[in-house]
């Protein structure tokens, strides 16, 4: 399955969450153009097709690369993308208290010093009725995907690992339970809204099914978006969307 392929269920599901987001805040607040701040927005992968609906984005990320390359994909848009350098921990001091609508913090919890600072600092930069999207890696999936590998040794340390790594040479310096980023999401005075699971089959079936096959990679996203919101199939999804509210 290429990278576009493996995208795709994720890009669908959370982009038609968002959407309904700022519908819904456009009409509560009378205002057609909302603000959004991205945490971490990097090249612009959401922030672009943000701008594009109308809205004001702001991208803070602590690669200068990585904003060169969104200030290069808004310019190919022809829209306008505010790109500040920065981390999520100093989010509040970059861009001030209650000045976004719209939140993304996709992908980047896992890779702070301190997930609860930055977690209370992005939550600060919302607007008292706005949202907070969070996209976070799922350690119950890393466990799934270790075993089916072969890797039993490291799918066994990773059930019990405080950080959800499998020893010290994972890339990934940490990963959540849903329970555990609920807690982390609501210590910081949001409320906690659904939880959804992103890519729950997508890394898992093989590649030859998708690429092979005319409109399986649609009939992909329309699972994926069936099991979403699923009791049990989110929780092995690789990984976990939650969206907050400040009250």
């Amino acid at each position: 399955m290429n990278e576009r392929s493996r995208t795709r269920p994720a890009r669908g599901v959370v982009w038609e969450i968002l959407r309904e987001v700022l519908d819904e805040s456009a009409k509560a607040s009378g205002r057609a153009v909302l603000d959004v701040l991205d945490a971490g927005g990097g090249t612009g992968g959401l922030a672009v097709p943000l701008a594009e609906l109308g809205h004001h984005v702001t991208v803070v990320d602590s690669s200068p690369d990585a904003l060169a390359g969104l200030e290069r994909r808004a310019a190919e848009a022809g829209v306008r993308v505010r790109a500040l350098q920065g981390d999520a921990d100093g989010l509040l001091e970059a861009v001030g208290p209650d000045s976004a609508d719209l939140v993304l913090c996709h992908s980047v919890l896992e890779y702070v010093d301190d997930p609860a600072a930055a977690m209370a600092s992005i939550a600060r930069t919302v607007r008292p009725g706005g949202a907070v999207s969070v996209l976070a890696a799922n350690q119950v999936a890393a466990v799934l995907h270790r075993a089916l590998a072969g890797r039993f040794d490291d799918a066994r340390r990773l059930l019990s690992s405080a950080q959800g790594r499998w020893g010290e040479h994972d890339p990934m310096p940490r990963r959540f339970t849903s329970g555990m980023l609920a807690e982390l999401i609501a210590g910081s005075g949001l409320g906690v809204g659904e939880v959804h699971g992103i890519r729950v089959f997508a890394d898992l079936v093989p590649s030859g099914l998708i690429d092979g096959e005319r409109g399986a990679a649609e009939d992909l996203l329309a699972l994926e978006r069936a099991v979403a919101m699923h009791p049990v199939l989110k929780d092995v999804a690789t990984q976990l969307h939650a969206l907050a509210r400040r009250r």
